[in-house]
């Protein structure tokens, strides 16, 4: 049997009720619409349904708005009576208030279990990314990722990444003769970027215990599957941060999960808000790995759904392969804006009983444009579609019922505490100490050696130089006798008439000569 998930309605003015086929709901989607039309609520209700069938969901909370998945409406609400009319008129007959299975994380453990990653399954590319790196700079990652996978050094965190780049830059000349010049200006413009990656706060993202994906892909004891909720109010202050973990969890899911081919449900839906970060000032192997992953990650069971504002936001070969589409309105005040709204509306398959560019100019708020795959996967017609109403309490909830639903969570206390066991910075660390002592014992055992012969040298040298200053000493007696007398004689001449006819000639012969 199909199961389906409702999405919404019409009536006089619209078209049939749409219900997207689970079989076909991880062929990907896309939510689109300006400001404050409903992206929101759409989210919520869609949420509500995969969470419904047993199909687990992965969300984004960027206003704290969808924390309310995890308590049911109340009648008491403002808008209790509005949402009960919403339901009549479109058929939602079986429409009532109910809560569903929420598990919050949060990348800084302050809104949720602490959500992290290792550096090493991060990767070369996608930390390129993070740091803006130039392309020279990311060439001198690849190599420090390279040497630390082949000497077994485990890059986990933060520390863990930079004393390997200690280490390549004070081996970079060794280095160099396999991989290629390393300059320590690109060693250095990277630490100064992971210094800043630090003030941002991503120290929190990288270590242990690293988030376990199958974590992501549980069901409650009632079947319904459950909704994890990232808070990323604050993680929104870093934008670049933010679309990095996403897609590098969208990545990590398509490396590890098996091909299930076309299951009758996904075995997971990604919802990947704010989509427009992701591919803002990306460089073209980024957007390549994303369409990559976009194509073929859906043979994993895995549906992803992007929600922006501007269909144009989304690249054109990604645009192409989402199936489902929930368009808000979009706003058309200038020559670029009416262009934007010409292009997303004829990725739609016409309706001849209306306009699709203008529909979507005019819907409004809580109602939308939408188009569902139908069978063999064929793009369903475009209809105007008023959203059914959720279930759950519109808006967030208190900071005493985020508290109770992250104690009573099956996950309590798994990833609260922060492991650290030896890698790259210990390892380094450790031979670091290791070369030192050894250049320490190399030192003492050449002094021992100099000292020895020092002490070997001086014992032969004074046994040699006591046996020669004796007859030194007994020659020198007797030479002092005899030379003190011919000493004394030849003085004696020197001064008489033939010493000095004997000096004068000497001095004349020689100042004759010149």
């Amino acid at each position: 049997m199909d199961q389906k998930l409702f999405i919404g309605g019409g009536g006089a003015d619209y078209g049939e009720q749409q219900f997207l086929s689970l079989k076909y709901a991880n062929r990907h989607g896309l939510i689109a619409g300006a400001t404050g039309t409903g992206k929101t609520v759409t989210l919520q209700i869609m949420a509500e349904g995969f969470s419904a069938a047993g199909v687990p969901v992965f969300m984004a909370d960027v206003k704290g708005d969808l924390a309310g998945l995890a308590k049911a409406g109340r009648a008491d609400f403002k808008l209790h009576q509005a949402f009960t009319d919403r339901a009549a008129k479109i058929g939602f007959d079986d429409y009532t208030y109910a809560g569903f299975p929420v598990t919050f994380w949060d990348m800084f453990g302050e809104q949720g279990h602490p959500v992290r990653t290792t550096v090493a399954d991060m990767g070369p590319l996608l930390l390129s990314r993070l740091l803006e790196l130039s392309e020279a700079q990311e060439g001198v990652l690849n190599i420090a990722f390279r040497i630390a996978d082949e000497q077994g050094l485990a890059l986990l965190d933060l520390k863990d990444l930079q004393a390997m780049l200690v280490w390549l830059g004070e081996n970079r000349a060794d280095v160099a003769l396999r991989y290629g010049n390393i300059s320590t200006a690109s060693i250095g413009a990277i630490q100064r970027r992971l210094l800043v990656l630090e003030n941002q706060g991503a120290t929190q993202l990288f270590g242990e215990p690293a988030l376990d994906l199958s974590d992501l892909m549980r069901c409650d004891a009632d079947g319904r599957g459950q909704i994890n909720i990232l808070a990323a109010d604050q993680l929104m202050g870093s934008p670049r941060l933010y679309a990095t973990f996403l897609l590098w969890l969208l990545s990590e899911l398509f490396e590890t999960l098996p091909e299930v081919g076309d299951p009758d449900k996904p075995k997971l839906v990604f919802f990947f808000d704010e989509a427009h970060l992701l591919f803002e000032d990306a460089p073209k192997a980024l957007i390549d790995k994303v369409e990559q992953v976009a194509r073929l990650i859906r043979s994993k069971g895995v549906g992803v759904y992007f929600v922006t504002q501007n269909p144009d936001d989304v690249p054109e070969d990604i645009l192409g392969q989402l199936g489902n589409r929930v368009q808000h309105a979009l706003r058309a005040f200038t020559a670029r804006d009416r262009k934007a709204l010409r292009m997303a509306a004829e990725t739609y398959r016409d309706n001849p009983r209306f306009d699709t560019e203008e529909a979507i100019r005019e819907v409004g708020v809580g109602e939308a444009v939408t188009s569902v795959l139908a069978k063999k996967g064929v793009p369903g017609v475009v209809e105007r579609t008023l959203i059914r109403p959720p279930s759950s309490q519109l808006g967030p909830i208190t900071a005493s019922e985020r508290a109770e639903v992250m104690a009573t969570s099956s996950l309590a206390g798994k990833y609260d505490t922060t492991q650290d066991r030896e890698s790259a910075y210990e390892l380094l660390a450790k031979r670091a100490e290791q070369a030192e002592a050894e250049k320490a014992e190399e030192r003492e055992e050449q002094a021992e050696v100099a000292e020895r012969e020092y002490r070997s040298a001086r014992r032969f040298s004074g046994s040699r130089v006591g046996r020669s200053s004796s007859r030194v000493t007994r020659s020198r007696a007797q030479g002092d006798t005899i030379g003190s007398a011919l000493g004394k004689a030849l003085v004696k001449e020197l001064r008489g008439t033939t010493g000095r006819r004997l000096v004068r000639g000497i001095l004349g012969g020689l100042f004759k000569g010149r």
